[in-house]
């Protein structure tokens, strides 16, 4: 891809990137912050919003302002063609049509919208229309059921429909089909290229993917059809496929060695079914030492007359207990109870997540300049923990250790690598599997 030229991810939390590498995360867009991201020689240029971790109205008024920022960098970086991704969950969990919308209202128009929910490495495949994890309709798993984005299809006009209360009916949304897209890997894309050029409107086409090749075949189109302006509402495996970047430079054993030398901490602050599996896995191990954080007794705490000072002592005992672990040579696990913990209202229940988030950035960021490396569960921890409590503008992108967990560097007095864990990926193993190779306990090859 010619230097002129950019895909551009609005990641609506940090795990986004989980199919690429050598690329900058942004977690500010100010203007001397988005220059350097644009000037990287990386063809990608992440904006992680974490968008998912706020209400509706925050949410639209975060991406409002990157696209503006963005409005007045690419002409000024030179930036002659750029691709415009909103990068969601594979799991359909997420602020959509509200997003892509508000990018449209600022940056368009677009001829479509492409919603292309496939992330192949977690098992998210789309099948004639319908969206599945390992073969299930994802309406049927745990994530369907989610408190603040769950939803009733796994069809995905349907699953507009529903999305965009009404407005957008099923019948609207356009299909892309497998079949389609089979034949445009095999006769060079004539077909779709004429089918996109004749897109107006900006109508939703749900797009099947069942393999990679099919997604490499339309991202191909895509790039060639430039200036015709598509936005993308996608996962990750769609990224990997409009960028269509060579093997990682470092493999997974190089990128474990990117550990300092001292002992490691992980952070589970993701409950969903999967996160509790493997964290009680996890624990099995004998160097591994859990300590968890009380949801229950915080809440009442954050909902009392003095939270502060109370807060600050439980904090300080907290530290005290995980240096004592650091100390012994063995890993701290920090983890907030399992399970979701009623709350009287979505506001309430986004406050207490919020504050579960930045108790545990804080103590990580206490810990950092004794930590040999940082493993990171659930995408409002990761984000909070990079943004928050280790205050950074940005982190590069060195590649995945396992499939779809990212390796990060964060830029400190000494680098520490950060290993962002998606609380939705793996199965019951792959948390104690990558705590073991960042050990040095297990290959990474």
């Amino acid at each position: 891809m010619a230097a002129s030229s950019k895909i551009i991810v609005i990641d609506d939390d940090p795990t986004g990137s989980q199919t690429v590498h050598s690329c900058p995360l942004l977690l500010r867009w100010d203007a001397a912050t988005l220059a350097a991201g644009l000037r990287h020689p990386s063809p990608l240029l992440f904006l992680l919003a974490n968008t998912r971790a706020l209400a509706p109205e925050a949410a639209a008024e975060r991406v409002r302002q990157i696209c503006r920022a963005l409005a007045a960098a690419l002409p000024l970086a030179g930036i002659e063609r750029w691709w415009l991704v909103s990068r969601g969950d594979s799991t359909l969990r997420g602020h959509f049509p509200l997003e892509v919308e508000v990018i449209a209202a600022e940056l368009g128009p677009f001829a479509a919208t492409l919603l292309i929910p496939a992330f192949f490495e977690g098992g998210r495949i789309t099948v004639e229309g319908v969206h599945r994890l390992h073969g299930q309709p994802v309406h049927e798993t745990a994530f369907a059921r989610d408190s603040l984005f769950g939803y009733a299809s796994s069809d995905l006009p349907v699953w507009v429909e529903e999305k965009s209360g009404g407005r957008i009916a099923a019948h609207q949304v356009q299909r892309l089909t497998g079949v389609e897209l089979d034949y445009a890997a095999a006769d060079g894309g004539q077909a779709l290229a004429e089918r996109l050029a004749a897109l107006d409107g900006g109508p939703v086409v749900a797009v099947d993917g069942e393999r990679p090749e099919q997604l490499a075949a339309l991202a191909q189109v895509v790039r060639q059809a430039w200036p015709l302006a598509v936005l993308s509402q996608s996962a990750a495996s769609w990224i990997q496929a409009l960028a269509a970047l060579p093997p990682q430079p470092l493999a997974g054993a190089a990128l474990a060695r990117l550990r300092r030398s001292e002992p490691g901490l992980v952070l589970v602050g993701s409950h969903v079914p999967l996160a509790d599996a493997q964290l009680t896995e996890l624990l099995t191990e004998p160097r591994c030492v859990g300590l968890e954080l009380p949801v229950a007794k915080l809440a009442r705490l954050l909902e009392g007359p003095l939270p502060e000072p109370l807060l600050a002592s439980l904090e300080a005992d907290w530290l005290v207990q995980l240096r004592r672990v650091l100390a012994q040579g063995q890993t701290p696990v920090l983890y907030t109870s399992r399970g979701e913990l009623p709350c009287a209202s979505v506001a309430q229940r986004r406050r207490l997540g919020d504050a579960l988030a930045a108790l545990m950035a804080r103590l990580a960021a206490a810990l950092a300049p004794q930590l040999g490396y940082l493993i990171s569960k659930g995408g409002i921890t990761t984000h909070t923990l990079l943004a928050d409590g280790l205050a950074l503008a940005a982190v590069e992108l060195k590649g995945q250790l396992l499939p779809g967990l990212s390796l990060v560097l964060a830029d400190l007095p000494e680098p520490l690598p950060v290993l962002t864990f998606p609380g939705n990926l793996g199965d019951g193993d792959t948390l104690r599997l990558a705590w073991r190779w960042m050990e040095g306990l297990e290959s990474a090859d």
